[in-house]
């Protein structure tokens, strides 16, 4: 197993308790990416910031943001303050999120990285897909048409609203890039780049295609059946129902009880008289 990158966590006091959940992290988990990324190395410590939000950091990103990392250095900056929001559930998926990121542009050796690619490979590395990803992905392929990779980048630089869309796409444009050609292509790809290769250049000797064909192909394969069904038929959807069904045996029983009780009340009022 590779080497885990070496964290150096800086927090005010009142972080104190987040920070110290971060360092219990089980290096394990970041040492995954490292594998992920066909790392040999993993470099230089890097460095993560729990930011206020009065700080100079905070105002730099829209209040949405739980966390970034800082382009062209070690530099991860995370805001306890703020609710992690999809792609993220807690503060430890933004920490390998972003962690991450900077791996990324070590192994490419600091050549450009399609952002859909690079959100795209950090929710792989982030969790196992989920039924909240399905869910999303579901509600965006009802919500809009096909999306150029060009276009996915352009949304990551919009309103929320666009983020998730393209957080959405590209996790699920990454997977099934993992699903067709096997979870060794991301590393392989950044190590392509790594010895000079431009991305598209990498991609292609990769996956046997360009990244447009690629996505082309991705697209022929989303049916709004084919994600669909997998949610119906899922372990949450089916406690959902019945969750749903109890709450209306419930209330029709609470019903026809208080008809009851409006019977016997009347009965009595009409024995008194």
């Amino acid at each position: 197993m590779k080497a885990s990158p070496q964290l150096q966590i800086e927090a005010p006091p009142q972080f104190a308790a987040i920070r110290m959940r971060l360092e219990s992290l089980d290096p394990q988990q970041l040492a995954e990416i490292v594998q992920l990324l066909a790392m040999t190395d993993a470099g230089a410590v890097i460095k993560v910031v729990l930011a206020g939000e009065n700080s100079d950091w905070a105002r730099q990103v829209p209040p949405w943001i739980a966390g970034f990392a800082v382009a062209g250095s070690d530099l991860v900056v995370i805001f306890p303050e703020r609710s992690p929001g999809y792609p993220h559930d807690t503060f430890d998926d933004v920490l390998r999120h972003e962690v991450t990121h900077v791996l990324i542009e070590r192994a490419s050796g600091g050549r450009p990285v399609p952002r859909w690619f690079n959100e795209g490979v950090a929710m792989a590395v982030e969790r196992a897909w989920r039924f909240q990803d399905q869910t999303q992905l579901l509600y965006q392929l009802v919500l809009g048409s096909r999306t150029s990779l060009a276009d996915i980048d352009r949304l990551f630089g919009g309103t929320q609203s666009d983020q998730t869309r393209a957080y959405a796409l590209a996790g699920a444009f990454v997977r099934d890039l993992l699903q067709e050609h096997g979870a060794k292509v991301p590393g392989e790809i950044l190590m392509r780049m790594g010895h000079g290769s431009s991305f598209d250049s990498a991609f292609t000797a990769a996956t046997g295609r360009t990244p447009t064909t690629a996505n082309y192909e991705f697209w022929e394969r989303q049916r709004i059946w084919t994600t669909w069904v997998p949610i119906v038929t899922s372990t949450a959807t089916l406690w959902s129902a019945v969750t749903v069904l109890a709450l209306l045996a419930i209330r029709r029983r609470r019903k026809k009880d208080a008809e009851i009780e409006k019977k016997w009340k009347e009965e009595e009022e009409n024995a008194t008289d």
